[in-house]
């Protein structure tokens, strides 16, 4: 059964077809277009309009365009619009209203993505599950997830995630969602919203898009719990709390992180309840409980969500631990790196040290003879005027104490590696290239290792590089 239909896409947007075709699926990339995808013209970097051609030689069933390119034919494939994005926007509220999905939204300054994934694997054991591709969460990303919504979905999780004020609640309005979830409000975009009040007052936009009925889940342990709590009272007569606060409705009663995996004890629905992800991090527990309810929402088994849960492992990026074998030729045995390269704020990055302290370096098996943890540091961007004063305060991270050696990457850095005490600082560079070609010298057999920043430092860069000295290994395996 195909997606969209030449015909319903024109019904949907109010555009022209100029011939008549079926699409598989929506893609607004050619570099990772598929045949028989409707390929959507947006303007961009550059104007998608330029890549029409490439896309339909690639075998795109259509484009989706405000006017012929130059050098096509007026019957070539094509969904003829007054606006591109609006058009994207129409045709994903009309893949929202066709089908009878139970849809989840999720927000939230840290955790969105993670927990879009938690909730995708807590649904996948009961029902067909649609689900936003890596962090598609913007003016873009949420419509084309929609769009993208086959008809039989049974459960649809969406990320919604915003720059500027104001962006919250068009999307959740667009997504209709019966479950709403705001995992945190932390220091993220300072630079446009100027305090972590108005970040609050945003994402708890959420709750406007609701459903009739639909419930509101939010994060009871914040200094701004009390703006999440009167904007989900004034969606919502249905509202779930959870955290570790006594009065949370689903509370994290006890907590243990081990190598691998987080085990918890909590009060869900006011029935004890052992929890667990295969993954480290005490904030992947909390969020697991908004999982939990947000399953329980939506219509599904929780018993089986959690179950599925067991077997959680974050995305890649994005917190992710695995077990490196060196090569022979750097030294025998392995390291511990902790992958979460993707994005940082500052309630990110203390919860990524508190993983990295709780970690356990193991002796006596490389050449400085004692493991270590390193934690390799990149820009947290978008803080604004507070963010000299922000990246400092790291040094101050209770966290910091169990940390041997830290190492800085970009501009902004530099101020905590000025506050770091001297037995402490490493390295601090300009940019993330700077340390490649010196990964094998800054890691150790035994050694666990945090790569952490905002996507735009590249720390990515010594992720892969770091990667590079050897090979991956089973976290299951045994040592020798």
């Amino acid at each position: 059964m195909a997606l969209w239909t030449a015909a319903e896409a024109a019904s949907a947007t109010g555009g022209r077809a100029t011939t008549d075709w079926q699409a598989e699926g929506v893609s607004i990339d050619t570099r990772t277009i598929a045949p028989g995808d409707l390929f959507v013209a947006l303007r961009a970097a550059r104007d998608g309009h330029e890549f029409v051609a490439q896309a339909l030689e690639k075998g795109a069933a259509a484009a989706l365009v405000t006017h012929v390119p130059d050098g096509l034919s007026a019957e070539a494939p094509l969904l003829i619009v007054d606006d591109v994005q609006t058009a994207l926007e129409d045709l994903g509220r009309a893949g929202r209203a066709r089908t009878g999905a139970r849809v989840a939204a999720i927000t939230g300054s840290v955790g969105k993505t993670s927990t879009k994934e938690m909730l995708r694997a807590a649904l996948g054991w009961q029902g067909k599950v649609h689900a936003a591709e890596a962090s598609y969460n913007n003016h873009w990303g949420v419509p084309l997830t929609l769009a993208r919504m086959p008809v039989d979905t049974d459960y649809a999780v969406i990320e919604i995630g915003m720059s500027h004020p104001g962006e919250i609640a068009p999307l959740a309005r667009l997504a209709r969602p019966h479950v709403a979830i705001v995992t945190t409000v932390a220091a993220a975009h300072l630079e446009a919203f100027g305090s972590i009040e108005g970040i609050a007052h945003e994402k708890a936009a959420i709750f406007d898009g609701l459903e009739p009925g639909g419930t509101a889940i939010y994060n009871a342990d914040l200094d701004w719990t009390p703006i999440l709590a009167e904007a989900a009272r004034k969606a919502t007569d249905r509202i779930i709390s959870f955290g570790a606060e006594p009065a949370a409705h689903h509370r994290l009663l006890s907590v243990r992180v081990r190598h691998g995996a987080t085990v918890g004890a909590a009060r869900l629905w006011r029935t004890p309840v052992h929890l667990k992800v295969a993954t480290e991090g005490r904030h992947f527990a909390l969020n697991a409980l908004a999982v939990l309810a947000a399953s329980r929402a939506l219509g599904a088994d929780p018993a089986r969500s959690l179950i599925a849960l067991a077997d959680w492992a974050p995305p890649s990026g994005r917190g992710t631990l695995e077990r490196l074998m060196l090569d022979d030729g750097v030294a025998a045995g392995t390291i511990d790196l902790i992958d979460d390269a993707f994005n940082a704020n500052p309630a990110s990055m203390a919860a990524a040290l508190s993983v990295l302290a709780g970690s356990h370096p193991r002796d006596d098996v490389g050449h400085i003879g004692k493991g270590r943890r390193i934690a390799i540091l990149g820009d947290m961007l978008e803080l604004g005027a507070a963010e000299a004063q922000l990246h400092a305060a790291l040094a101050r991270d209770p966290a910091m104490a169990a940390v041997q050696v830290v190492h800085c990457v970009g501009p902004r850095m530099q101020h905590l590696h000025r506050a770091l005490p001297e037995a402490r600082r490493g390295r601090w560079v300009e940019t993330a290239d700077a340390l490649v070609h010196e990964a094998a010298r800054l890691v150790d057999p035994g050694d666990v290792v945090l790569v952490k920043g905002s996507k735009g430092s590249k720390v990515s860069l010594l992720v892969d590089a770091i990667r590079k000295l050897g090979h991956r290994r089973d976290m299951s395996d045994q040592e020798s």
